[in-house]
């Protein structure tokens, strides 16, 4: 149709001689770095004692859980068996396949060993994450649009879009874009927003509301995603894997802020060993 719009992005940044830089990579790089400055900067708002050291040892904790972790739960979740019977491929990340719901586990673990690191409660550190997190989800959902990697149902839409390849020649929802829009763009300004306040939300506040909203708009905008090949629908012809993943962060999420508004636990750290949280 002469109204298509095509997708004919090159997924390569740049060439240096034998090295390849993709954008996908460069979205790695720059939601790290964001994300290290806005933790910084919020903690110092919140008064919460951290140094450049403290900022360090979080960030590669947390780079180190999420890319081993979001392999892994590429692999599990998505995998359809395949890496069990052929565990090496488990280690080929240049083949691609990086999950967020394992990512967001990794994270977690990251940030507990940063808490028995700096001192500064688990809590905080899960609530700064995720103020600074959404924005490294924007950055790596336009890469996924770049790379032509995760696109839309077939829509009929004006800004449907055509990606080639294995998404043949039909229109397509930009459901990548959706996603950076809405996990990205619009969790990030609610959270930033909110943690302007004085006194800041107590502890779990942030982690709670970064569950419910990223657990529901990626559940709504599974039904305009395609479902992995490999996969399929699920139960029913209609439910996805991850919507599957994502009934339990919505839970989960609601249970942190009720736990929250209950306890009321101040953001601060480093605390003493027995008030660790």
């Amino acid at each position: 149709m002469l109204n298509d719009i095509y997708q004919s992005l090159d997924p390569v940044a740049f060439t240096l001689g034998p090295i390849t830089v993709r954008w996908y990579g460069l979205a790695y790089v720059v939601g790290f770095a964001l994300a290290a400055f806005i933790l910084y900067r919020v903690a110092k708002r919140w008064r919460v004692r951290i140094s450049g050291d403290d900022v360090i040892t979080i960030m590669l904790c947390v780079m180190v859980g999420i890319i081993v972790c979001a392999r892994l739960g590429y692999c599990l979740f998505y995998g359809d068996g395949y890496y069990l019977a052929h565990p090496l491929d488990i280690l080929a990340f240049n083949q691609g396949g990086m999950s967020f719901h394992g990512g967001l586990v990794g994270a977690l673990l990251g940030g507990v060993v940063a808490w028995k690191l700096t001192k500064i409660p688990f809590l905080t550190l899960a609530d700064l994450g995720a103020i600074a997190a959404p924005l490294g989800l924007f950055f790596g959902r336009c890469a996924n649009f770049v790379n032509g990697e995760l696109w839309g149902a077939p829509t009929d839409l004006p800004w449907g879009v055509v990606f080639g390849g294995a998404a043949g020649t039909m229109a397509r929802h930009p459901s990548q874009l959706y996603e950076a829009l809405l996990e990205g763009l619009v969790i990030f300004l609610v959270l930033y927003l909110l943690s302007r306040r004085r006194p800041p939300l107590p502890r779990g506040t942030f982690i709670g509301g970064f569950l419910v909203m990223y657990g529901v708009f990626r559940f709504l905008l599974e039904f305009v995603r395609q479902p992995d090949a490999q996969l399929g629908y699920l139960w029913g012809g209609w439910l996805t894997m991850g919507q599957v993943l994502s009934v339990p962060l919505i839970v989960a999420g609601i249970a942190l802020i009720i736990y929250a508004a209950k306890t009321k636990l101040p953001q601060e750290g480093p605390a003493q060993p027995a008030e660790l949280q």
